[in-house]
């Protein structure tokens, strides 16, 4: 039965991802809350997700010519470093300050959302 629940989790979370709106603000909770994931073992899931993804979108952006290359090791070198730390952070921290930290991310997430549509009204 479990096998069936995380299909239909995976189906759910890689909607948005496809549609690139961050399937990560998606997956994560759905597998936390009603996958009974723990936090840690989410955020690996979509991370181990977000790699195929990013490679085929990657490739699309390049048979489509939308990929810009000036300046890309500056912006590459941070993220792997910052990456890195996160990691080991992540490794590093409970699960339960993930769960919390990830809670308030998404909070934040939906106010600034929420400004800005009715900014834009």
């Amino acid at each position: 039965m479990s096998f069936y629940l995380y299909l239909v989790l995976g189906f759910l979370g890689g909607i948005p991802a496809g549609m690139g709106m961050g399937g990560g603000t998606v997956t994560i909770p759905l597998l936390v809350l009603i996958g009974g994931v723990e936090q840690k073992i989410a955020q690996c899931a979509n991370l181990y997700a977000f790699v195929p993804m990013s490679l085929a979108a990657l490739k699309t952006h390049a048979n489509n010519g939308l990929l810009e290359t000036e300046g890309l090791f500056w912006v590459v070198l941070p993220a792997l470093i910052l990456s890195a730390l996160g990691t080991w952070a992540a490794g590093a921290l409970p699960s339960s300050f993930l769960r919390k930290g990830f809670g308030i991310f998404l909070i934040v997430l939906a106010m600034i959302g929420g400004y800005r549509a009715l900014k834009n009204d």
